[in-house]
């Protein structure tokens, strides 16, 4: 049974208290409860509540646990991951990028370029977000902006260059626009 969870995985609280839930299931089981009822009970889906039944017959009480996070685990050791993180924090510029982007694809090229590992942007979005890493739109600025003097001029130029409303009657977007007639 898979327990969707947006963060990426459940806390190991939580992942006690469902695995608290299927032990309860078995002994409901073990006392000729229907898995119908037991689903009602422990508030959980009959199709949950089947499959743990079916689990408990073929194995006893033990059976119905969970066999722990499905999946492959990451293919990078937690000491690869922090030089990974390593990596990341010095910039996209060190490794021969124009620019400090980190994009999924560039952040793939230089997993597969220093630890020999290949991975999809898509996974590499799943890793970066898993090691707290969020993704961004860079402000596009110009490297020799001078802060005051675009606030000076946003203050005192612009409001007199800016287009004043539409003036006259409101438009009409019908074909038959009465005012052609």
């Amino acid at each position: 049974m898979r327990y969707s969870d947006r963060s990426g995985g459940l806390s190991a609280r939580v992942r006690e208290q469902r695995q608290e839930l299927r032990l309860r299931a078995a002994d409901m089981f073990a006392g000729n409860i229907k898995p119908p009822r037991v689903a009602q009970l422990l508030g959980v889906t009959r199709k949950s509540a089947y499959e743990w039944h079916r689990a408990w017959r073929a194995g006893g009480k033990a059976a119905p646990a969970s066999k722990g996070a499905t999946g492959n685990g990451c293919k990078l050791t937690d000491e690869r991951l922090m030089h990974l993180e390593t990596a990341l924090e010095q910039g996209a510029s060190a490794y021969g990028w124009s620019d400090q982007r980190w994009t999924a694809p560039r952040v793939a090229t230089l997993i597969a370029g220093t630890f020999h590992v290949s991975y999809t942007a898509r996974g590499v979005v799943y890793l970066l977000r898993r090691l707290g890493w969020s993704f961004q739109v860079p402000a596009h600025r110009a490297v020799r902006r001078d802060e005051a003097r675009v606030t000076e001029w946003t203050r005192r130029v612009w409001p007199a260059i800016k287009a004043p409303g539409r003036l006259g009657d409101r438009g009409w977007s019908s074909p038959t626009n009465p005012a052609r007639a």
